[in-house]
């Protein structure tokens, strides 16, 4: 009579060496090291140094840092970026929402095409929308003068867009670029938004606007959350628009420069790296700020 085979709790088993995770991950930690830790070291060392042309740099410690909180070019470039950072916060993000909550009524005809044509400027480059917005805001020949011109004769149709209203162009030319973008996230939120709950609000007596305050805006929060975050690093880092629409150049008077475009010009223009580094560290410092004081305001408003 043959022997029964071994039950599967007494087979052995071949256990791999302790080493095997590691030469899995292996190919990860190759790649992010070399291009995530050994960057931010690298860039750590310059911002702590003073570059003399190529080739030689001297060791300075924090004072590239302590000349940066005392240049007023840089606190200039820095008002420029939270002015618009603010009109991307509070001017672009309601009226995408807007779109959204139109866009997302019941009934309506030809969505997919109102969709399409919100949505397709973000479609096309930086670069195409600065030469393109150079040209509306042009001041003899420009749409933006020529249609304000024709529509209320009174308007001055030299009126001096990229010379003393350079924010406001700005905001503007990001506001028909990104509200497309910004609406398909607010639209994906709200067909998300259960519709028990807005039909037991309608029928106990709610207002379009109580709705919206007790419904549907508490069930989008997290994606609000999201799409300010999105916006608020995006304007942050904010270069290409400004430098194409203001013709390589911060506008006169510095009165498109931005963090980063201040960043671009001391380091490969000056060509002073590691002042341009410690520009550099200090953004990313806000950014991270701005981060941690979102996720905070976003956790008290969930606990209220």
């Amino acid at each position: 009579m043959s022997a029964a085979p071994p039950s599967p709790s007494r087979r052995s088993v071949r256990a791999f060496p302790a080493w095997a995770p590691w030469a899995f991950i292996a190919p990860f930690l190759v790649v992010f090291c070399t291009f995530v830790i050994w960057p931010l070291i690298s860039s750590l060392v310059l911002a702590m140094q003073r570059t003399y042309g190529p080739g030689y740099t001297r060791f300075v410690g924090l004072e590239n840092f302590a000349f940066l909180l005392k240049d007023p070019a840089f606190w200039k470039a820095v008002r420029n970026t939270v002015v618009f950072a603010a009109g991307s916060v509070f001017i672009q993000l309601p009226l995408s929402l807007g779109l959204a909550l139109l866009l997302n009524r019941p009934g309506l005809r030809g969505r997919s095409i109102y969709r399409l044509a919100i949505f397709s400027p973000s479609l096309v480059g930086l670069v195409f929308v600065g030469i393109l917005f150079r040209l509306v805001f042009e001041t003899r020949t420009g749409l933006a003068n020529t249609l304000l011109h024709e529509l209320f004769p009174a308007f001055d149709p030299e009126f001096p867009w990229l010379q003393t209203y350079v924010m406001p162009s700005l905001i503007l030319a990001a506001l028909w670029l990104y509200a497309g973008f910004n609406m398909v996230y607010f639209l994906a939120a709200l067909q998300n938004v259960p519709k028990d709950l807005l039909e037991a609000a309608s029928i106990d007596g709610a207002s379009p606007w109580q709705r919206f305050r007790h419904v549907t805006l508490p069930a989008i929060m997290p994606v609000a959350g999201f799409v300010v975050l999105l916006s608020t690093i995006g304007s942050f880092q904010l270069f290409e628009l400004p430098w194409i629409l203001l013709d390589n150049s911060a506008g006169p008077d510095d009165r498109g420069l931005t963090i980063v475009m201040y960043l671009y010009q001391t380091g490969f223009i000056t060509g002073d790296l590691g002042y341009a580094s410690a520009v550099g560290w200090v953004l990313a410092l806000m950014l991270m700020g701005i981060a941690v004081f979102q996720r905070l305001f976003l956790s008290r408003a969930e606990e209220l």
